[in-house]
């Protein structure tokens, strides 16, 4: 990968299979994680937002997988926030935003990815509350419209709101997190596609690296595994990523 030297790559590469494997975990593709990591690294922008859905599409549907198989996912929890999120996704995919500006909004939406790793935003489980459709499609569409403009599957922002109103517990929230970050990314890729741009080779090299991580993660992740210390490393890292793309 010519954007990195030998020693770069090597760290690169072991801090990527750790976020893929800490947010595979937790039902999440791992943009966030992958866009904090990229800025640290000094990635061009046009690089960050192709590689980070990329790398999206395959983890999360790992991910998804593991969870699909121990029953955790609930299509009526799926369905009200992916009719409004593929389209607003694939719209988001079309823009692109001034460099400042989208440093800007990706600092401070990892600003938000940070301080959920440390356990602000991780509210605990309530009784089951029925769905509001309308409020649903609303959010649907705001999450993936966003995540399609930052190159994120909008996960981040939906397992919190999910547990907040009672929606879903943490394992069906992990589930249904991790399919929306699948039709999210593919929306946003597809969209990016079709507004005239190409994924950079480079993107495609970060591929088996993030997938071995992703397996680990979605394989514990289903089943028992936490890990508080490495989620408040990363978040570390992230919101030094954040403040990196703030203030540069």
């Amino acid at each position: 990968m010519n954007l990195l030297t030998t020693e770069n790559l090597i760290i690169f590469s072991i801090a990527l299979v750790v976020i893929a494997f800490l947010y595979s975990s937790v039902g999440h593709g791992g943009a966030s994680g992958y866009l904090a990591l990229m800025a640290i690294f000094a990635f061009p922008i046009g690089i960050m937002k192709p590689s980070a859905l990329l790398l999206n599409l395959f983890v999360s549907s790992i991910s998804f997988f593991f969870y699909y198989k121990m029953n955790y996912f609930k299509p009526k929890l799926f369905y009200p926030f992916a009719i409004a999120s593929i389209p607003a996704a694939f719209i988001g995919g079309f823009v692109t935003l001034d460099s400042t500006v989208y440093k800007v909004i990706l600092g401070l939406v990892l600003v938000f990815a940070a301080f959920r790793l440390f356990g602000f935003f991780n509210f605990k489980e309530k009784e089951a509350v029925v769905i509001k459709l309308p409020f649903a499609l609303a959010l649907g569409f705001g999450i993936g419209l966003l995540s399609g403009m930052l190159g994120i599957g909008g996960g981040i922002i939906l397992s919190p709101i999910l547990l907040f109103l009672g929606w879903a517990s943490v394992k069906e929230s992990a589930a249904v997190s991790s399919l929306f970050i699948f039709v999210n990314s593919l929306a946003g890729i597809t969209g990016y596609f079709l507004g005239g741009k190409t994924i950079p080779i480079d993107s495609f090299y970060l591929v088996p690296i993030a997938v071995f991580g992703g397996i680990l993660g979605g394989y514990y992740g289903s089943g028992y595994f936490s890990n508080k210390t490495l989620k408040y490393v990363l978040g570390v890292v992230i919101l030094l990523a954040s403040v990196k793309l703030i203030f540069p």
